[in-house]
């Protein structure tokens, strides 16, 4: 079953990726400059213009269907590049050439370097076999469907770890992984990358909270794997803090016990494994950045400015209407991302509104299962639940602060109007502890029913995924612009 579910999820990505026309609205573009950039053992070493191995496919394959209509184009329409002579399509991207060259930035450059490895050394293969141009370009993309196989076959991993004698539980949580209908699958994006690494962290955290004394393969690859997590993405940051809480009452388990001295190797193997690369990382960007995350000078390139700690508590987060936005939009573009079309958001307001009522729904359930003293959780089970929704409440905490403690001046997004961040695609890193929640919280509303009764609910919601992620995507298939009219 998981094998059938990984080909389903490759199938799924290789379609909708190859539908979505060069380059999306969510950093695209300085992802796919920062690939080129690895592919080519150049890092950035500060903000800087886009790269000139990547500037002419952001030139020639980029469409402005994201952020305008047809209406504000030449003639009322869409022309393709590679529909134009040559020399009309010299003459027509001059400019698009001369700002990307000369006025863009690339505010990601300090990004963390995990991803630009695997996806520069995978853009590095299919050039040495020949591929070139627009197949070249959608190779990057295609490998989000490798990445993704990898992922449901980790969450049917996970699932089968911890809930060995429920099969829908087996089946649930890899199937939704399968069929979820975040559109950063489609994309050249490092955020791709963080339901793995942070999935197998949290299996690895599991197997060394659950150890009596933990082995020092087992600290060593736990502690790899949370460096690994780090390295993704700096949003995967509230991950390690609840991983950290973790090691910590495992410390406290092991010395109750009196078994720290047999496991202090071990110990110092997760410290050394999990802090050195971090430390590494660190210091390059203190060295090349100014500072130690190297976010520094992409928020003033932004524009953002630090609030007063005394003026957080007037943000309207703290208001009903406002943390429903704050909700609601985050559980929403976790679900089906934040891209734009035509500059209006790729989502449905009944679409959005379902999956959020379902989330809360599935959390309540599971939440309420995870309270009774009598739950029909084992201990490993309510060990893991408790984790996973530590990190799902880290998260929401973490981008709730980022919301109150800046002023976004003029920036699009946020902004002053819209001072949120609503971006369900930065929290991926709890995917995995996220589809266990919402799977087991299915499973505990569904206990009312026979377990055929269960399998069919299960389908119809699928169904309800991949037919709602069609109808609302169905206009960027027939972009001319795509990898079916190259």
């Amino acid at each position: 079953m998981i094998l059938l579910l990984c080909l389903l999820a490759a199938i799924h990505v290789l379609v909708f990726s190859a539908a979505f026309p060069f380059f999306g609205v969510v950093d695209e573009q300085a992802q796919f400059d920062l690939v080129v950039r690895y592919s080519q053992a150049d890092p950035p070493r500060t903000l800087t213009h886009i790269s000139a191995g990547a500037l002419p496919y952001i030139v020639y394959f980029g469409t402005p269907e994201y952020l305008s209509s047809p209406e504000q184009q030449p003639g009322g329409v869409f022309v393709t590049p590679w529909s134009m002579t040559p020399q009309n399509a010299v003459r027509r991207l001059a400019p698009q050439k001369q700002m990307w060259r000369d006025v863009v930035l690339n505010y990601e450059a300090a990004q963390p370097p995990l991803y630009y490895i695997c996806a520069g050394g995978w853009w590095r293969l299919w050039q040495a076999l020949g591929l070139t141009d627009g197949p070249l370009l959608y190779s990057l993309r295609f490998l989000n469907a490798l990445i993704l196989m990898a992922i449901v076959w980790l969450a049917g991993i996970t699932a089968l770890k911890l809930f060995p004698d429920n099969s829908f539980m087996q089946v649930a949580v890899p199937a939704l992984a399968a069929f979820f209908p975040q559109s950063i699958f489609y994309a050249i994006n490092n955020d791709v990358l963080s339901p793995l690494t942070s999935g197998v962290a949290f299996l690895l955290l599991l197997s060394f909270w659950e150890a009596e004394i933990p082995s020092r393969r087992l600290a060593l690859a736990t502690g790899l794997s949370l460096a690994a997590v780090f390295l993704t993405k700096l949003s995967n940051l509230p991950l390690l803090a609840v991983a950290g809480l973790f090691v910590a009452l495992k410390l406290l388990s092991l010395q109750w016990h009196g078994r720290l001295r047999e496991s202090l190797v071990s110990l110092v193997a997760l410290l050394l494994s999990a802090t050195l690369p971090l430390v590494a990382w660190t210091v390059w960007c203190q060295t090349n950045f100014g500072d130690p995350t190297g976010t520094a000078q992409k928020i003033s390139f932004l524009h953002w400015t630090h609030k007063p700690p005394g003026e957080w508590l007037q943000h309207p987060l703290f208001t009903a209407p406002g943390f429903w936005i704050f909700l609601k939009g985050n559980l929403a573009t976790l679900w089906q991302g934040e891209l734009l079309w035509h500059r209006q958001p790729l989502a449905n307001p009944a679409v959005d509104s379902t999956y959020a009522v379902l989330t809360l729904g599935a959390l309540a359930f599971t939440l309420v299962a995870l309270l009774r003293p009598r739950s029909s959780f084992s201990t490993p089970q309510r060990a893991a639940v408790t984790m996973a929704f530590l990190c799902f409440v880290a998260m929401f905490a973490f981008f709730a602060l980022l919301s109150v403690k800046y002023d976004f001046q003029d920036c699009f997004y946020p902004s002053r109007a819209h001072p949120y961040f609503t971006s369900g695609r930065l929290m991926l890193g709890m995917f995995i502890p996220f589809l266990i929640l919402f799977a087991c919280g299915l499973d505990r509303l569904m206990n009312l029913f026979q377990n055929s009764t269960k399998y069919l609910l299960l389908l119809a919601l699928l169904a309800f995924m991949l037919a709602s992620e069609i109808t609302i995507d169905l206009p960027v298939f027939a972009s001319e612009f795509n990898w079916f009219h190259l």
